[in-house]
């Protein structure tokens, strides 16, 4: 059950990580800053939300 939970944690923050991504994309804005921050956020976010939703999936429940 502790791993389903981790994986559902993992793959929230992992969706709110592409969110930011997706959001200063929209804004837009200048630099290269701007660039490694959507980059940061974007393989980040994809990293937690595909763990996340591989450790649910990969995770068996016993029954009690």
């Amino acid at each position: 059950m502790e791993k389903r939970v981790l994986g559902i944690i993992l793959a929230i923050l992992g969706l709110i990580g592409l969110v930011i991504a997706a959001v200063m994309f929209i804004n837009g804005g200048e630099g290269t800053r701007n660039i490694k921050s959507i980059v940061v956020f974007g393989i980040l976010g994809a990293i937690f939300f595909f763990s996340g939703i591989g450790l649910v999936k990969r995770t068996n429940d016993k029954a009690t």
